[in-house]
């Protein structure tokens, strides 16, 4: 199948040669180094060498395949009963507030009542299919970022990787914090005694860095304010809790936790670097109702 795409280049763009501007963009090597050999990568309609200077105005067009993509069909069924609030929305991505309580994805084939669901379902009458980029746990929150093409996806996965896409949590945790801030920085592995869970210095762990800044106590709990410089599965949660400041409702790493409470963290904000752009887009997460801003216990 053919993926056929165009940008027209800018003042931000102008001066720089095709080479630079693929890198730019954070197209992938591998992607550049396809379109290349392909000749899949046109200057107003015919194909010139990548050293080439662009102008304002030129029209790159590229005829992407699905060989140039780990996932290039998206087949999540449609699942309409839940409306998920669209902060942000253009030609190739969406922000969503996800609401605590959905998982981000399936897990088999065929299962509904999930994000990527739903939003197949918002995207279906713009015949437009959800791709995966990040996820939210299942108690958790706030903005996530999703495809709408596989184009973009691994443009978006680099930026996320190389931290240009920022994404700012809240969290309402156990205890109150002597100091303004802090990083905390532990590996985090898999807990071999629960599945479900992860640990600091668990089975095959990887580097960790968090960053948090505290906003305000009230009655013995602190709001903080978190980045993640990396990140892992149940990142947050396992570090917070790590350092004796567990988050309020979270089923699995804080045990004073009821039955049904609502897991504290909240993804707020997201500084969003658009692909094939120079521009950058802030977006803030509306707070869920169960989410006070003065938490009373």
């Amino acid at each position: 199948m053919g993926w056929p795409y165009q940008v027209t280049i800018t003042a931000a763009e102008a001066g720089t040669t095709l080479k630079d501007q693929l890198a730019n963009w954070h197209v992938p090597r591998r992607i550049r180094g396809n379109l290349r050999i392909r000749r899949a990568v046109l200057i107003n309609g015919t194909y010139q060498h990548t050293g080439t200077t662009l102008q304002v105005g030129d029209v790159i067009t590229f005829n992407f395949i699905d060989d140039d993509f780990v996932t290039a069909t998206s087949s999540y069924v449609v699942d309409d009963h839940v409306k998920v609030p669209v902060i942000f929305e253009n030609a190739d991505l969406l922000v969503v507030n996800k609401p605590a309580g959905y998982k981000t994805h399936p897990n088999y084939a065929g299962e509904t009542n999930t994000v990527m669901n739903f939003v197949a379902a918002y995207l279906a009458p713009q015949n437009k299919h959800p791709y995966i980029i990040h996820r939210l746990d299942q108690a958790t929150s706030g903005a996530l970022i999703i495809a709408k093409n596989p184009i973009v996806v691994p443009i978006l996965n680099q930026l996320i990787a190389n931290k240009i896409i920022k994404r700012t949590y809240l969290a309402w945790v156990s205890g109150a914090f002597t100091e303004a801030n802090g990083i905390i920085e532990a590996a985090i592995g898999q807990d071999l005694a629960d599945p479900r869970k992860r640990q600091i210095d668990g089975d095959n762990a990887l580097p960790a860095i968090t960053h948090w800044t505290k906003v305000h106590s009230v009655f013995q709990n602190t709001l903080v304010r978190l980045q993640l410089e990396t990140g892992r599965t149940h990142q947050l949660r396992v570090h917070l809790a790590s350092i004796g400041h567990p988050i309020i409702g979270d089923p699995l790493y804080n045990p004073t936790t009821q039955l049904g409470e609502p897991m504290m963290l909240h993804s707020a904000q997201v500084e969003l670097h658009l692909p094939f752009s120079s521009q950058i887009v802030n977006l803030s997460a509306t707070l869920p109702t169960q989410f006070p801003v003065n938490l009373k216990r």
